[in-house]
């Protein structure tokens, strides 16, 4: 099994998604496929990025000497990593609780049917992030409740393309559904607005904590 590239490594409360407020163990990886217009590490991305080498044994037990249960994988792009279904497994059977946050445009399939299966929060990129194109819409069959759906939100037409994104796949019936706004970008009252007024069931707005408890931009959070 290949070695890591490993961004940085840390405990906090995951900042968003379905856990939010709880403590985590945050890996995150180097490199990423897409280039968001908001992207808020794209200094892990960069091709002459500082990273360590770190090998599955040397995570898991990272993880396990943390004393928390619950696993974040990021990035970057967690899923560009060789053998990142092997890690999964391993901190599965560690004891750990694995989510992955991934961008949307990588398969699914192989991930989800890994065992202890791992809990996913997918973005769908709209289009202010310039990456829409790039989306995998047929991994949504692969999401279940446990799962999420991620629209990063910058302006109102984000929304109108998010909400019909929800419609047309019945997201809000087979997983949770979130709006985050890009930060400075858009006010949260008026997404609010918008759900309001269309009636948008089973979609959550959700606030990335780690940027209202420390500084927007702060590293290791």
């Amino acid at each position: 099994m290949s070695d890591f590239k490993v961004a940085e490594k840390f405990i906090s409360i995951n900042g968003e998604g379905p856990r939010a407020g709880e403590l985590a163990v945050f890996l995150r990886f180097c490199g990423c496929n897409l280039n968001c217009s908001y992207c808020d590490t794209r200094w892990a991305n960069a091709a002459d990025v500082k990273c360590g080498l770190a090998s599955a044994e040397e995570l898991v037990e990272y993880v396990k000497n943390a004393g928390v249960k619950n696993v974040t994988l990021t990035g970057g792009e967690p899923l560009l990593q060789a053998d990142i279904a092997q890690l999964i497994e391993l901190l599965g059977a560690s004891g750990a609780e694995v989510e992955i946050e991934t961008n949307g445009s990588i398969p699914l399939k192989a991930i989800v049917s890994l065992s202890p299966r791992p809990i996913v929060t997918a973005d769908y990129k709209l289009p202010s992030s310039g990456m829409e194109k790039y989306m995998l819409t047929e991994n949504f069959s692969c999401l279940t409740s446990q799962d999420s759906v991620k629209f990063v939100v910058g302006d109102m037409r984000d929304l109108a393309r998010a909400e019909e994104i929800i419609n047309e796949y019945g997201l809000a019936d087979r997983c949770r559904v979130y709006f985050s706004p890009v930060f400075g970008k858009i006010k949260p009252e008026e997404i609010v607005e918008f759900m309001k007024e269309h009636h948008l069931n089973g979609v959550r707005l959700q606030l990335q904590l780690h940027k209202v408890i420390w500084k927007p931009d702060m590293r290791g959070v």
